[in-house]
């Protein structure tokens, strides 16, 4: 995710008169390296093999492999999160990895995703892993696909990034107030037991996110941890507004 960002502000940088030569230069050969190891390729269709799944990319959807969180999140949705008969949301499901995933072991997934070609993106995903008839894309904002309805999981890798999204791609990682938003509307869409499962970076402020949640009652807690060279993914647990026993 970041790499894509960091590659447009050294694209800029790099034609940036205040910069002295020799620092233009290196920034040129950044940006070029990002584009050798392949991190410009988002918008192109990809089959990426994410743990034993084949996943399709196409263009503005989130590479799960590329930027790791997809691939980080879906190697922890076992038997040992999701029961047989666990309802499982998956908030901006993006290339729908999660879901995939979810499916293998819950009895119904919904994933949601506000851009259009990752809702297709996702259905495609579901039939070329064998899961499609357990689970159902839909297209919309946050929760508003699912008025109504109660899950026993919520699985969210929201955007890091605070701000205005410039374009369906950029959705992956900016948004203004989703945290916020997500901590409103999170308890009527979580079963009595249920939980949520968030992953957050240390590229963004994960406070934006766990603030809003505690606030409303919400009981928060760290998972699981996983360090990369310059940035740290942590999986948190939040447990339901009326679990008796809360994360």
């Amino acid at each position: 995710m970041m790499e894509d960002v960091e590659a447009e502000r050294a694209a800029s940088a790099a034609a940036s008169p205040s910069f002295p030569v020799a620092t233009r230069a290196l920034i040129k050969f950044l940006h070029f390296a990002h584009r050798l190891r392949g991190y410009d390729r988002y918008d192109e269709f990809i089959v990426e093999r994410v743990h034993d799944a084949p996943i399709l990319v196409t263009p503005s959807v989130f590479n799960p492999r590329r930027m790791r969180t997809g691939e980080f999140f879906a190697s922890q949705l076992d038997s040992s999160r999701i029961g047989p008969n666990a309802q499982v949301l998956d908030m901006g499901t993006g290339s729908g990895v999660c879901a995939v995933f979810a499916a293998r072991h819950a009895r119904r997934v919904v994933a949601v995703d506000i851009n259009a070609s990752a809702v297709r993106c996702a259905r495609v995903n579901a039939l070329l892993n064998h899961v499609d008839d357990r689970i159902d894309v839909r297209h919309g904002d946050l929760f508003d696909p699912i008025a109504g309805e109660r899950f026993d999981l919520v699985l969210f890798n929201p955007p890091f990034l605070t701000g205005e999204a410039r374009n369906d791609r950029d959705r992956a990682w900016r948004a203004n107030g989703l945290g916020e938003r997500f901590a409103e509307g999170l308890g009527r869409h979580l079963e009595p037991n249920g939980a949520a499962l968030l992953l957050l970076s240390t590229f963004g402020d994960a406070q934006v996110f766990l603030e809003p949640l505690r606030r409303r009652g919400h009981g928060v807690a760290p998972l699981l941890e996983r360090r990369y060279v310059g940035e740290r993914l942590t999986l948190f647990g939040v447990a339901s507004l009326d679990a008796p026993d809360r994360t």
